[in-house]
């Protein structure tokens, strides 16, 4: 592959993959629905902007994207402004998008048709992640595609893997989604009794954070946690959109996922609370501001 990308979407995620690729010397133009932030970001990274995805795509050999949800990715793809209508044979589109597989599925057969080659490809680690460069990367697609634009992943991620086809990422992503769902609803539970109890948490935290109750949550989240932060991170709304393509599969796979449709809930009325835009671990205020109605 040639050193020609495209990047589309400068959301908080965004802006620092597409930075990463041009400070690893890719030739990266940029198309961001707000066009001052395409700009603020050439400006960092001495890259070049587009007023269209298909502009963006023109000429490039590998066309990145992380958008917002299944509608958003649609809307930067197809058309006669989407990165496809200026993407040529043999080149490849990576989805780093925490969409629905289904969307994955169409998507990579419409590139098909076209000889466009398609990577489901949502990452985790969140903005510090991106930042950082140290992003968990899940990709479905088929080998020779995922062995062609994995260097280019490798330049903001500390681990890549293929789980199978088309789809297969977005399906891990989920099994992610749901496995952290519970972790900080348990977190959340956990530090509020130790308050309630007239421990000090934070010192329990950094206990028993080197036995069995250890996680990464726990690790990054419990010192704000207790200290009632939650200005930052991974936004609630953001969670509850994956959670709920986590629920709809689970149904379709005719299968229950009651935990994660509880926490849910839970997230719904941090939503409530006005905190939609908070951190994912302020699961933990909905039990201080809502401890009374929920009690029992």
């Amino acid at each position: 592959m040639s050193k020609k990308v495209a990047f589309l979407g400068l959301g908080v995620m965004g802006f620092p993959m597409a930075g990463h690729l041009a400070n690893d010397g890719y030739d990266v133009t940029v198309y961001n629905r707000t066009a001052a932030k395409s700009q603020a970001w050439a400006e960092k990274y001495k890259g070049k902007t587009a007023a269209t995805p298909r502009e963006a795509a023109l000429e490039a050999e590998i066309v990145m994207a992380c958008v917002g949800n299944d509608d958003d990715l649609r809307s930067v793809v197809l058309g006669d402004d989407g990165a496809f209508s200026g993407m040529g044979g043999g080149t490849v589109f990576v989805d780093h998008t925490t969409a629905s597989a289904d969307v994955a599925r169409e998507l990579a057969a419409a590139g098909e048709g076209l000889g466009i080659g398609f990577i489901d490809a949502p990452v985790s680690g969140g903005q510090a992640g991106a930042e950082n460069g140290i992003l968990t990367v899940m990709c479905g697609g088929d080998a020779a595609t995922f062995d062609s634009v994995k260097g280019a992943i490798d330049s903001y991620a500390r681990a890549v893997a293929l789980l199978g086809p088309v789809g297969a990422g977005q399906l891990t992503k989920m099994v992610n989604q749901i496995c952290i769902a519970g972790v900080v609803q348990g977190l959340s539970e956990g530090l509020h009794f130790a308050q309630k109890a007239g421990l000090d948490a934070k010192q329990v935290a950094e206990v028993i954070s080197k036995g069995a109750a250890q996680s990464w949550q726990m690790e990054n989240r419990f010192d704000t946690m207790v200290d009632d932060k939650f200005e930052f991170g991974f936004a609630v709304d953001w969670m509850r959109k994956d959670l709920g393509i986590a629920l709809v599969e689970a149904d379709r796979l005719g299968t229950s996922l009651p935990v994660t449709a509880l926490v849910d809930q839970f997230y719904g009325d941090v939503q409530v609370l006005g905190g939609g835009r908070w951190d994912t671990s302020s699961l933990i205020r909905r039990l201080r501001q809502l401890g009374l109605k929920y009690k029992g």
